[in-house]
């Protein structure tokens, strides 16, 4: 799975998002030719190599030439995205991330989402930094973001459209509410709406165990120098390496105590050859101490349908209980091997952390052991033995 990770070092705006993206290996000229797509009229993208505590960087700019600065509303950007020829994923990614600031300005000034005026957010720099980050996401093949706690400065002032406001900004506290965050002594705006909003949309969460193979690093600058930390943020993009195969599944389980219980055998055959992952029974006590049997079965999504019609028409339960979670599997396949005493012999292939083994597997053993008059369990033995 490709991942971008965003190491905010020193927080994270618009300008300094688009920078890591291009210091990573994005075409400022790809970029402004999807920019284009807009009808902006009056803009000019920069990007400039520059140092920030000795670490090579790309400094973004929005050269706006028209001195005129509308304040729009939000279905405003809105039909500016829609009326644009760029791909449907990006009109939405961006559209998404404006709708976070604009719900956060909402709450900060209450006011309807609809009512908020965008005035830094609105003006044509901010809008090339969200569609331009929604470019960049696309253009990389981008399946999930990650990063770190956020950082925000505190103990200072920033000014605005509605005068001056602390650090961090209402409206970034309030985006960034219930994300990891990490305040810091810095009196200076280390993150601003924008690039909040960005992570906040996009990322998935802080990485905690997961090893992540790096392609790529990209380092994007902060308009000033901070005396306390390098004004950067790191945006490394690579894959990301996960022991497990993972998915969504959903438990079925009843409780049946009035069946034959010669049935229950042809009820889990059906079901296992019906698309069920598992199915199981576990004898119970039930109310007023009768002895009873609890069903499970192990089904995805896709299949629960099915599985439903087939408990209902084959056991006498007269209602179930569904439960969703989430499945975590080692890697595993099956492939043939040459065994030097049975032959061309299937096995299954167990991968963890890189390393695989060879399990065998039963109905092939169950065949040899027909087949060589051998008993089942010698059979695992010896080819256990042969492959270990």
């Amino acid at each position: 799975m490709k991942i971008a990770y965003f190491d905010t070092i020193a927080g994270i705006s618009g300008d300094m998002t688009l920078g890591a993206f291009i210091s990573a290996g994005v075409s400022l000229d790809e970029l402004t030719n999807e920019i284009k797509k807009l009808n902006l009229q009056g803009i000019e993208l920069d990007a400039t190599r520059i140092e920030r505590s000795g670490i090579s960087a790309i400094k973004f700019d929005v050269i706006v030439s028209t001195k005129r600065h509308h304040h729009r509303h939000l279905k405003d950007i809105f039909k500016i995205i829609d009326g644009s020829l760029l791909s449907e994923k990006i009109k939405v990614t961006s559209k998404n991330i404006f709708m976070e600031v604009a719900k956060a300005e909402a709450k900060v000034h209450n006011l309807p989402v609809g009512k908020v005026h965008f005035h830094e957010v609105g003006a044509l720099d901010s809008i090339v930094d969200i569609v331009g980050a929604a470019i960049c996401f696309e253009r990389l093949g981008i399946e999930k973001v990650y990063s770190s706690p956020v950082k925000l400065g505190s103990g200072g002032f920033v000014e605005t459209e509605h005068g001056k406001l602390p650090i961090p900004s209402p409206a970034v506290v309030e985006i960034l509410k219930g994300y990891p965050t990490v305040l810091t002594d810095i009196p200076f705006e280390l993150t601003t709406p924008t690039g909040a909003a960005i992570i906040k949309t996009m990322s998935s969460g802080v990485l905690s165990a997961e090893k992540i193979k790096v392609k790529s690093i990209g380092y994007g600058a902060g308009s000033k120098e901070i005396p306390q930390i390098p004004n950067l943020l790191r945006v490394m993009i690579g894959e990301i390496q996960k022991p497990f195969d993972e998915d969504d599944v959903v438990v079925i389980e009843t409780n049946i105590d009035d069946m034959n219980p010669e049935i229950y055998p042809y009820v889990i055959e059906q079901l296992l050859q019906h698309g069920a992952s598992d199915a199981y029974l576990i004898p119970i006590i039930m109310k007023k101490g009768r002895p009873g049997i609890l069903l499970s079965v192990l089904v995805s999504r896709s299949e629960l349908e099915k599985i439903l019609n087939i408990i209902y028409q084959e056991t006498t339960t007269l209602g179930v209980c569904i439960i969703e979670m989430t499945r975590k599997k080692i890697k595993r396949d099956e492939k043939e091997v040459m065994s030097k005493i049975f032959g061309r012999v299937k096995m299954k292939v167990i991968t963890y952390e890189g390393k695989q083994r060879l399990v065998p597997e039963f109905e092939e053993c169950k065949r040899i052991a027909s087949e060589n008059k051998i008993s089942l369990q010698e059979i695992y033995r010896m080819l256990e033995k042969e492959f270990s």
